[in-house]
């Protein structure tokens, strides 16, 4: 058996947006946060933190440079240092966006060739077991399909269904891939985990269709029959029967162990005309316990950080304990939670605007700055690790 995991990231989202000349632009947050130049120390530090596992993958469009064709040279040398330091990855194939000859999630060639190369990374380094093949599905297809902020910078609800179905087809083909050639792999399927607050009465069916639209990546990807007012949506924009029959017949959820990733932006207050603002009234655990209750099986917490750069570092190190708190009751509670996450390793960029503005605003959400010194939450979470190590139970998922 495999000890409960504690777990940080190196952030890479990749999408490409429009720059202020109306250019498509691509954003590389390993470039902005200097992951390519401090990669040996950004690995030193997971280490010396106590770390066990980190969410991390290469860079999609970097590797993937055509069918049948790719650079493995950045991706051998960073992962030789995770294997010579005893670092579990949790390896992230695709995240927020796709390699310049795909074009972007409209494409439905996409899934098969993410598919080739699943299997290309499988083969390549066989000891990875853990894997996020796409993370946040729900998020991606939304901010690329429907609020026209990256890639395809659509904002309809065909162009969403679209996307989704592309995405979620893609994300199941690539795990059989993995599984023809690593059989003990385990999937950590990392998505937000959302839910909408009615404003008022008469805000109360935009939140319902919005309560059922945030689970829709996960019922495509565990099999799970949506609802008739979903099914009719799914298929009112563009998805047919042999759609649908692909994911209740191909379900992977017996290998995956539900991410669940949650900040107090995943709240929303919602208004009868869709608008919405951030909220966080039931937390973490309240919001982790519906998504357990839907699919029942493991459950990894995936993704947290401080809900406000702007209060400082004591309210980060405040919202650390007070996620920490969220997830020991879930496992008291008998929810059979297998690990945690503070995200990322050091600071991010540009989040504020959602990646949009090349701005250059550092984001302090890090347990290290971009000068890759310890911040007091750093500190926090060594600390807490070390205490709860080895009272959190010897309970992750046997990968053997």
């Amino acid at each position: 058996m495999h000890r409960f995991l504690f777990a940080t990231g190196i952030e890479g989202s990749y999408p490409v947006v429009a720059g202020r000349d109306g250019a498509s632009r691509r954003i590389d947050e390993m470039e902005k946060t200097g992951h390519y130049r401090h990669w040996k120390e950004d690995m030193r530090l997971v280490s010396a933190l106590g770390i066990d596992a980190l969410r991390y993958g290469p860079p999609y469009y970097r590797v993937h440079q055509g069918p049948g064709c790719y650079d493995w040279s950045f991706t051998d040398e960073v992962f030789a240092e995770i294997r010579e330091r005893g670092i579990k990855p949790i390896v992230d194939l695709c995240h927020f966006g796709l390699p310049d000859w795909l074009g972007d999630f409209q494409n439905p060639e996409f899934a098969p060739f993410f598919a080739e190369y699943a299997d290309a990374f499988a083969r390549r380094y066989p000891w990875v077991e853990l894997y996020t093949p796409i993370n946040e599905i729900y998020i991606t297809a939304k901010f690329s399909a429907h609020d026209g902020l990256w890639n395809e910078r659509l904002s309809s609800d065909r162009a969403f269904v679209t996307a989704i179905r592309n995405l979620a087809r893609a994300n199941i083909l690539a795990t059989e891939a993995i599984m023809r050639v690593q059989p003990n792999a385990k999937f950590v399927q990392s998505e937000s985990s959302e839910y909408f607050h009615p404003s008022g009465p008469e805000a109360m069916e935009v939140a319902r269709h919005m309560n059922e639209l945030r689970f829709l990546a996960l019922d495509l990807t565990y099999g799970h029959d949506v609802s008739g007012r979903m099914y009719e949506y799914l298929f009112d924009h563009g998805m047919t029967r042999a759609d649908y029959h692909f994911f209740l017949n191909r379900s992977v959820k017996p290998v995956c162990i539900m991410g669940n990733d949650y900040y107090a932006t995943n709240e929303h207050l919602i208004y009868p005309d869709g608008k919405t603002h951030a909220c966080e009234m039931f937390g973490y655990y309240v919001i982790t316990q519906q998504y357990y209750h839907r699919y029942r099986i493991p459950v990894m917490h995936t993704e947290t950080n401080n809900r406000d750069a702007g209060n400082g570092e004591k309210d980060a190190s405040a919202w650390l304990a007070k996620q920490w708190s969220n997830l020991i009751r879930l496992k008291t509670d008998g929810v059979p939670i297998l690990g945690f996450t503070w995200y990322s390793l050091v600071d991010q960029v540009d989040w504020d605007s959602a990646l949009t503005l090349d701005a250059g605003n550092v984001n302090q959400y890090g347990l290290c700055d971009l000068e890759r010194n310890v911040r007091p939450v750093g500190e926090a979470y060594r600390d807490l690790i070390h205490t709860w190590r080895h009272r959190v139970g010897n309970d992750f998922i046997c990968l053997h």
